[in-house]
């Protein structure tokens, strides 16, 4: 059993009202059991929502300069919940969001340039000892 971003799955969570569907992730799904997250709107953020991005480790910005950090932060303890909740020591996470992006995110200039770090919810993750790979690593 393994979190995954629910993007991913095929679910239409993302910023933009659409979906990150990935064949290889969805071809694990009916192999294993992949619980479906998405801590932006476990966060409280609305789909569609204005795009966001890290701001250094301690904030969480969209691209008018709104200040999101705290429903960034409150979907990512969500997250940890539901890994506690069922034992989860895995999670297929979405590469370069600013919630889930394990290794590279986007850069605060909403350029699409790529960074080295890590979304507040894989940070989270992998600081409670949890594995984060991308879709990407499958």
């Amino acid at each position: 059993m393994k979190l995954c971003s629910a993007c991913l799955l095929g679910m239409n969570c993302k910023d933009n009202g659409k979906n990150n569907r990935d064949k290889k992730v969805l071809k694990l799904a009916k192999k294993e059991i992949l619980i479906p997250v998405c801590p932006e709107q476990f966060g409280g953020l609305s789909t569609p929502r204005e795009k966001s991005a890290r701001k250094g480790r301690k904030k969480v910005i969209t691209e008018s300069g709104k200040d999101v950090t705290k429903n960034f932060t409150k979907g990512a303890k969500e997250v940890l919940k539901i890994a506690r909740m069922f034992g989860v020591k895995e999670a297929i996470l979405k590469q370069r969001s600013p919630s889930c992006g394990s290794g590279q995110i986007y850069d605060e200039t909403f350029s699409r340039k790529i960074i080295k770090g890590d979304g507040v919810t894989a940070d989270l993750l992998k600081r409670n000892r949890i594995k984060v790979v991308s879709e990407e690593e499958l």
